[in-house]
């Protein structure tokens, strides 16, 4: 059995904890898109851990983890995970993580150019993380990109970085205006990178394929969100790769039937980073309370995230475009103590009432929320153990999610804990 866990908002909804809590009945975990502009908060007996590249598969001793071709990956940041968690008393070696010898590379010009094209924007800046997701993302698509398996033939590394960085230094010189990078430098740093990384290294499509076919219980894991998916998030205040189930196929080197079902995590309300529309965006001090309460500050950047109401007008789109099977909705006691909860159930366009997420940024900029409103419910809600131990309020908030998406909820997560999750029936 194969079970996709993604982002049914902006990101940031809870995926590394939910990941987390289905991985125990994994036998295989696998990161499939992005690389370490993202990342995931897991709690474990009573420690906090921070990934970014890792599957969160990881914390369990008794599975193999991933990272497959569609991740970019930046060797050093990837090498630093490993050692932070073996700091952390947690076992990392080639029994328990694998890495896909076509995931492409991120170097050092990728990380500049991505610092030196924001800058250049000025007020129109995309707000990257600045960590050369998109510009590895672009040199993988115009096909002159470094892969994993680049690495590790020294000729071909040599000559392909030779011929990258000289394109590279003529457009950080002449059109950005700054300091060459050293050719020497960049190739001895990562061939080191290489000689420590190469027992990691393998055909994880094989691996996985094999694995599946043996009947093994494979979980793949999405970083970011739908809304920040490529080609349907907004954009251009997206990622540049594909965290919505379709990303599955094309990230991990396995085919759309290998795939059962389609979990969307969701927060109990809205959360993005960034700039772009936000159309249930609170700006008072219900937002502020949100945001306190959620502590919503991104775990790579740490950077403050805009809070606002659930908006069940992205989670339908979600479902559509993922074919989500079940819902898992995280942080619901962040709203505990809130007397009214708002929920958007369409847009209102241009004097129409709308219920499917527009294309267009400037049309969504026009979208004013229509809400409906529900009674709060108390912090007794951290103490519930069953679906009959929550706050009749929640129930029924959650019994209208479900309604209004035609998907059903699977899993409410109460608080940050592995044993702070219900599962609600099958996922």
């Amino acid at each position: 059995m194969s079970l996709v866990v993604i982002g049914a908002q902006w990101g940031d909804e809870g995926k590394g904890k939910i990941t987390d809590f289905l991985a125990e009945g994994a036998d295989v975990v696998v990161r499939y898109q992005g690389g370490n502009n993202a990342g995931h908060t897991v709690i474990a007996n009573d420690k906090k851990y921070k990934l970014h590249l890792i599957p969160s598969g990881i914390l369990y001793d008794d599975k193999l983890c991933i990272i497959g071709n569609g991740v970019v990956i930046d060797p050093k940041a990837l090498l630093d995970e490993i050692e932070y968690l073996k700091n952390e008393g947690i076992r990392v070696d080639n029994k328990k993580l694998l890495i896909s010898d076509r995931a492409h590379v991120i170097m050092p010009y990728h990380k500049k150019i991505d610092a030196l094209s924001e800058k250049k924007r000025g007020s129109k800046d995309i707000g990257t993380t600045g960590k050369g997701i998109g510009p590895c993302y672009t040199d993988k698509h115009e096909r002159t990109g470094i892969r994993i398996c680049d690495l590790l033939n020294k000729e071909v590394f040599y000559e392909r970085l030779k011929t990258n960085l000289e394109v590279k230094n003529r457009l950080i010189r002449e059109i950005y205006e700054d300091e060459e990078m050293n050719f020497d430098e960049i190739y001895n740093t990562y061939i080191e990178y290489a000689e420590k990384l190469k027992d990691f290294i393998t055909d994880t499509s094989v691996v996985l394929y094999d694995n599946i076919k043996e009947g093994k219980k494979v979980l793949f894991e999405g970083a970011q969100g739908t809304l920040l998916d490529i080609d349907y998030g907004t954009y251009p205040y997206v990622t540049s790769s594909h965290p919505i189930a379709g990303g599955v196929c094309i990230g991990s080197g396995i085919g759309p039937t290998m795939i059962d079902r389609v979990v969307g995590v969701c927060k109990a309300y809205t959360t993005r980073v960034g700039k772009g529309p936000f159309p249930t965006e609170l700006f008072d001090e219900i937002g502020d309370y949100i945001r306190e309460k959620g502590f919503e500050y991104g775990t790579t950047t740490g950077r403050a995230r805009r809070c606002g109401w659930l908006d069940l007008v992205i989670l339908k789109y979600a479902a559509r475009i993922s074919g989500l099977t079940s819902l898992a909705i995280t942080k619901i006691d962040t709203l505990a103590g809130l007397e009214k909860i708002k929920v958007c159930t369409g847009y209102e366009f241009e004097g129409r009432v709308i219920e499917n997420f527009p294309a267009s940024l400037e049309d969504l900029a026009k979208c004013k929320p229509i809400y409906e409103d529900f009674d709060g419910w108390d912090e007794s809600i951290q103490r519930a153990k069953t679906y009959e131990d929550l706050p009749e309020n929640a129930k029924k908030y959650l019994k209208f999610i479900e309604e209004y998406t035609g998907v059903r909820i699977s899993i409410v997560s109460v608080g940050p804990e592995r044993e702070n999750t219900i599962v609600v029936g099958k996922y």
